[in-house]
């Protein structure tokens, strides 16, 4: 078992009696780790790799970093895309628990036909209508935060950070959440038009919307003070790097310009006169990687004789059927019925595919994981999820990491990620302010699971409910604890194929019964062969 019944009861009891005793010592503002910071400001830097972290690309982050803390190990949740690491950004818990699995997936409640993206506002309404409110199944720190009394402001280029604080709200909500050219209340997003002009308009690049929402949050958003928590979410690197790879010459001015923004960000905490008040925590969602060779699953698929799409025929779906919904570099597959037997017919075909790197299935099927194993088991999980190959050889621009991937948007040479590749797996995290130890490297794993716990913890606000990420105390001034210890651990799961053996793993890293998925792959090798001539 990946987490024992003990590890998980101290993990309980630790937490119960952290909010025993913020709700007894202060009804407010309650105790914490050094309760220095009344402010806590974190920028995301979408798929910002840490391997470009330096002095000539982002000399405003390199100096943060010297202030404060950088994490060397800091991870991804998988599968590595924005939504699901979004998610538990803002939740401190795997998707499994939050119920966003996927940037895409295919949720029949909501639209019965077609796949769904997650984040946008009407998918997130007609969830919250289905589920009675429960369209993310844990609380985020926003939501926390409001409900004892502290304000809070979502400021992103991209409408993803409305699964930070999305629900509809009257003109004097303790949260404004402003995504991508809407906001809420929507009273808010006139004074900004008002003052700032129309959000722009997309283009292959997001420098324009990242320093329209960057300008928006330093100027009318703080205008009458900085709340508890503030976010800001860029959608560069990420677009830039989509479109022409990591490390080429146009994504590393994307890097450059969301230095630029974190350097917005400072100057106006300086100017406010609240640095030495404030906490600001710079993460990314997820790493990324180069597109090696593009695979369409869904034909792949129908080649090999099984009925497969990705949207529901007009007459329906038959018994068996399989629904293909892509995540980038891994796929979601929805077997209709969910037979075992179907379920394993298809396993097998992607255990012989070249593309096929981890298979994860909701029900035990021979050489794959459970989706339990890497805490993917929600209520709408699909049956099976495939996370494609990779290898570690560099691009043309000499950033390490290639795919396969299923998006028909990319193509070779371009950026892509989702996968459990260690250069998608492994994201960037550095923070600076009064409570974090100066000039520190942490190097014990660390994950996004861990930001809002931390968050929380700065706050002097005890969790809703237990989360499944640590605080990171090591990183903190006031640790109070001893180091934690990191544990190294392996899955392993292997089948027989025609003239072949499957074979895959997971690497994973555990420190206080928090898991860290560090990297994961399959291959076809050779036979065993069984005694000699």
């Amino acid at each position: 078992m990946l987490l024992s019944r003990l590890t998980l009861k101290a993990m309980s009891i630790t937490w119960k009696l952290f909010t025993v005793l913020t709700l007894i010592l202060l009804p407010g503002r309650a105790f914490a780790a050094g309760n220095k910071a009344t402010h806590i400001v974190l920028v995301v830097w979408d798929g910002m790799r840490p391997d470009f972290v330096t002095a000539a690309n982002t000399p405003n982050l390199v100096r943060l970093a010297g202030q404060g803390v950088e994490f060397k190990k800091h991870h991804s949740v998988y599968p590595c895309t924005t939504e699901v690491n979004a998610t538990a950004l803002a939740t401190g818990v795997y998707p499994g628990q939050s119920g966003i699995v996927g940037n895409k997936e295919f949720r029949p409640a909501i639209n019965p036909a077609d796949k769904v993206f997650v984040e946008q506002l009407e998918v997130v309404r007609k969830g919250d209508s289905v589920s009675g409110g429960r369209y993310l199944l844990f609380p985020t720190a926003a939501e926390t935060l409001h409900s004892r009394g502290l304000r809070t402001v979502i400021a992103g280029a991209k409408d993803v950070v409305l699964l930070q604080d999305r629900a509809a709200r009257r003109a004097d909500a303790l949260g404004v959440t402003v995504f991508a050219g809407q906001g809420l209340p929507e009273e808010r997003l006139e004074a900004l038009t008002h003052t700032l002009g129309r959000f722009p308009a997309q283009t292959n690049t997001g420098l324009a919307r990242d320093l329209w929402t960057t300008r928006a949050l330093v100027g009318p958003l703080w205008e009458k003070g900085v709340p508890a928590l503030s976010v800001l979410w860029l959608s560069e690197p990420d677009l830039s790097q989509h479109d022409t790879g990591p490390g080429s010459p146009a994504s590393l001015a994307a890097i450059r310009h969301s230095d630029d923004a974190l350097g917005r960000v400072l100057a106006a905490l300086d100017e406010k006169g609240l640095r030495a008040q404030t906490d600001v925590i710079v993460v990314s969602d997820h790493g990324f990687s180069t597109i090696d060779q593009t695979v369409d699953l869904a034909d792949a698929l129908k080649g090999a004789g099984f009925h497969a799409y990705r949207s529901v025929p007009a007459g329906g779906a038959r018994e068996s059927d399989v629904m293909v919904v892509g995540n980038s570099s891994s796929v979601f597959l929805y077997v209709k019925g969910h037979q075992t037997n179907d379920v394993e017919k298809v396993v097998h075909f992607l255990q012989a595919q070249p593309y096929c790197g981890v298979v994860l299935t909701q029900q035990p099927v021979d050489g794959a994981f459970r989706l339990r194993d890497l805490r993917l088991d929600a209520p709408s999980a699909p049956d099976i999820i495939v996370a494609l190959r990779w290898r570690r050889d560099p691009s043309k621009y000499g950033a390490p990491g290639l795919d396969y991937t299923d998006s028909s948007k990319y193509g070779p040479g371009q950026g892509i990620h989702g996968t459990l590749s260690p250069y998608e797996m492994h994201n960037t995290c550095v923070a600076a302010g009064p409570d974090f130890r100066v000039g520190f490297k942490d190097d014990l794993p660390t994950g996004n699971i861990d930001v809002a716990p931390t968050v929380l913890w700065l706050l002097g606000v005890a969790p809703q409910r237990q989360p499944a990420g640590r605080v990171l105390r090591e990183a903190l001034v006031e640790s109070g604890t001893a180091k934690p210890v990191c544990e190294t651990h392996r899955l392993e799961a292997s089948c027989p194929g025609d003239g072949f053996t499957w074979r895959q793993y997971v690497n994973y890293s555990e420190v206080n019964g928090v898991l860290y998925f560090d990297e994961g792959n399959g291959e076809q090798a050779p036979p065993r062969v069984v005694g000699g001539s």
